[in-house]
């Protein structure tokens, strides 16, 4: 089964954008995908950005897809995680073609 990895905003946002990757984890799954919410994550020791990069970035890497929500274009953690993603060669969507692809 493909694993779908959502990448977005979350810093400097309010309730750090989960209602969004919730929202987003929600639908996919409903449609019958197996996602990876990094707003589902806890990473090891203090919530700093660095440990949660650490700790999304572990979960991407063994994802297939990576769906980019709405305004990920303002994240330098969705940046990073789109390049990991071309570079171990990750097919990148972006979560509204998903959906209308359904």
């Amino acid at each position: 089964m493909t694993r779908i990895y959502l990448s977005g905003p979350m810093t400097g946002l309010p309730d750090f954008n989960f209602p969004a990757f919730h929202a987003a984890a929600q639908d996919l799954r409903a449609r019958g995908h197996h996602v990876v919410n990094p707003a589902e994550i806890t990473p090891e020791g203090e919530k700093t950005w660095a440990n949660c990069m650490r700790a999304d970035i572990k979960a991407l890497c063994d994802c297939d897809v990576i769906a980019l929500l709405p305004g990920w274009e303002g994240s330098p953690g969705a940046h990073l995680e789109l390049h990991i993603a071309h570079r171990i060669g990750m097919a990148v969507k972006t979560f509204l073609d998903l959906v209308n692809h359904d």
